[in-house]
């Protein structure tokens, strides 16, 4: 099985994208879904945001009030660093869990949606291909002003705040451009799932995989059988 990166802008249509991949069979690991989960009341990620934000990113609930803490994070980069050290890293380790199973299932590969796989980079040497969803910067203006009720200050600030689109999407294998209709976009969408299920890739990682394997158990059979005659030789 081998990983597929996908990645974009906040409101490029990168959901729209992964949602595709979904409807054609493919295996999707939403990285937004485990950062709802690790901000939970009484996960240790929300205790350490308590602590590093205090009760104003919170409502009465005890829930994380996610728009208020966005105005902090995103008017602030030092405190974006604070939260990104927080989350991330967790985020990462059930991503990790999540491909694990999805691999003693047997699929061919998986697509992992990270909205920040290239700012934080942490995933890169992992995956054999990546694919950015873009779409034109005035479209995007106009969704997330749209979507999130955003003045126009403010969505500037939060697209401001990634990587330049353009640099993303020079730095993929593919790029989907989502300016258009959501047709078009399934389009471009299943070219890309015809190639990556014509790939072998997957065979070449599972040899790799079975290779590695079998030096580990070679290497603990050795150090068994060492220690075992470092015993009787003593006693």
């Amino acid at each position: 099985m081998f990983l597929v990166g996908i990645t974009g802008g906040i409101a490029s249509g990168k959901s729209t994208t992964a949602k595709i991949f979904k409807e054609n069979q493919v295996p999707v690991i939403d990285a937004d879904v485990f950062a709802r989960l690790i901000v939970q009341p009484g996960q240790q990620a929300w205790k350490e945001i308590h602590d590093a934000f205090g009760n104003e990113v919170f409502l009465e609930d005890g829930q994380l009030n996610r728009e208020a803490l966005g105005k902090i994070i995103f008017s602030d980069i030092e405190r974006r660093k604070v939260l990104n050290k927080i989350t991330h890293p967790r985020i990462q380790r059930l991503m990790f869990w999540a491909v694990l199973k999805y691999f003693k299932n047997g699929h061919k590969f998986v697509v992992l949606d990270i909205p920040l796989l290239f700012e934080t980079g942490t995933l890169l040497p992992f995956l054999h291909k990546i694919i950015t969803v873009s779409c034109d910067e005035k479209i995007q203006l106009k969704r997330l002003m749209e979507r999130n009720a955003y003045d126009e200050e403010e969505a500037k600030r939060r697209i401001a705040s990634q990587m330049p689109l353009s640099e993303k999407c020079h730095q993929s294998h593919f790029v989907v451009d989502n300016s258009a209709s959501t047709d078009e976009t399934r389009k471009q969408v299943e070219k890309i799932v015809s190639y990556l299920q014509a790939s072998n890739h997957h065979i070449q990682v599972r040899i790799y995989l079975g290779i590695c394997l079998t030096i580990f158990c070679g290497l603990c059979g050795l150090f068994s059988f060492l220690g075992y005659k470092l015993f009787t030789y003593k006693s």
